[in-house]
């Protein structure tokens, strides 16, 4: 990491903020109870009780990434009976449609694409370029888990299956991103920057969440921080038996995921994302220091793939090139700026935020 995150700081040994709180992150009950002896072996147990006499299980997130995918290897590996949900928001690459294809065709899993429409989509991804600030995945983000908790209740299925893992994503910078699951704050941006109706978009506020989470008893399953994730054994995996295919960088599977990640947060904000991934490589003992620093000199964009993303960028948020300067240009805001739920007194509660993220968990 460095200090293009405004909030880091150092202790006296010279370690960072965002070290300090993965060691205990990694040293804490909920983590550890995890790697407990048969912890897999009773959550799967659990989960198949729950599913008795329903068409699925789970629910599991694909996007044809080395996460998602090799979720789906080990769901299918334990016994489990998923339904792989796929959120279309239009940029996916030819590459990653091939890998989410041949996954749930290998492994004989039910897919269910998730569409958005299309302009009202492309008008909320454009208010949040407008806005400034370095949140301009949260429309992709919020809509993919609102999806999830859908089709979960559709379907009366109580687990959703994530690939979010301590291994390669145990980091997080909240002035980077943040803000995914408030819809009051995605709202207040597309009243201030959209131009039309959203259309259908998949979102939910406070009570939806209150629905999905306790009423429906819907939860979030970490499968992958169950077991010892090792992400160049994975590769090897999903490469043999998937006939999976890799990307340029993490999440890259998404064009317009490459070309902001790439492009946009470096150069307007300052922010380079493979800071945070590699990091958390170094965290779990999968890199050494040393090669992640050789890794982020590495050629990850090359030039001409970078031409090309841009040309298609205009073309689909139907911009011009000094249109796009002028976001490029314009000054920079953050999550703060602008209406959401963190900026209510009652959301503030620490009583609150203790009970949310107990309700994800639990």
């Amino acid at each position: 990491m460095d200090t293009s995150d405004p909030d880091i700081t150092f202790d006296e040994e010279g370690v960072c903020s965002h070290c300090r709180r993965y060691e205990r992150l990694v040293k804490s009950p909920e983590y550890l109870e995890k790697k407990k002896p048969g912890a897999l072996d009773r959550l799967v147990a659990e989960i198949k009780a729950a599913g008795r006499g329903k068409p699925y299980d789970c629910i599991l997130g694909v996007s044809g990434g080395v996460d998602s995918t090799y979720s789906a290897y080990l769901v299918k590996k334990l016994g489990l009976r998923p339904l792989a949900v796929h959120l279309d928001n239009c940029w996916n690459t030819s590459l990653a449609e091939a890998n989410i294809r041949k996954a749930t065709e290998i492994l004989d899993i039910d897919l269910e694409i998730c569409k958005v429409d299309w302009e009202g989509f492309r008008d909320l991804q454009l208010a949040f370029l407008k806005a400034s600030t370095p949140d301009s995945e949260i429309p992709t983000d919020h809509a993919l888990l609102a999806c999830l908790y859908y089709v979960a209740a559709r379907e009366g299925v109580r687990f959703i299956i994530s690939g979010h893992n301590m291994a390669t994503e145990g980091g997080g910078v909240p002035a980077w991103s943040q803000g995914h699951g408030d819809w009051r704050y995605i709202k207040g941006v597309h009243r201030l920057f959209g131009t039309r109706r959203l259309g259908k978009y998949y979102h939910y506020g406070p009570w939806g969440f209150f629905y999905y989470t306790v009423l429906r008893r819907i939860r979030w399953v970490p499968l992958l921080d169950y077991i010892d994730y090792v992400k160049d054994e994975v590769v090897k995996v999903l490469k043999e038996r998937l006939a999976w295919e890799p990307y340029e960088a993490k999440h890259y599977e998404s064009v317009y995921t490459r070309f902001y990640q790439g492009y946009i947060l470096p150069r307007k904000f300052g922010f380079d994302k493979r800071r945070l991934h590699l990091s958390s490589l170094v965290w779990s003992g999968q890199l050494s220091r040393a090669e992640a620093l050789e890794e982020m000199v590495r050629e990850h964009y090359p030039e001409e793939q970078l031409k090309l993303d841009k040309t298609l960028f205009l073309e689909k948020m139907g911009i011009s090139a000094a249109e796009f300067e002028a976001i490029m240009k314009a000054p920079t805001r953050t999550f703060w700026d602008y209406p959401s739920y963190k900026r209510l007194p009652l959301f503030r509660s620490k009583t609150l935020r203790k009970l949310y993220h107990r309700l994800k968990r639990d």
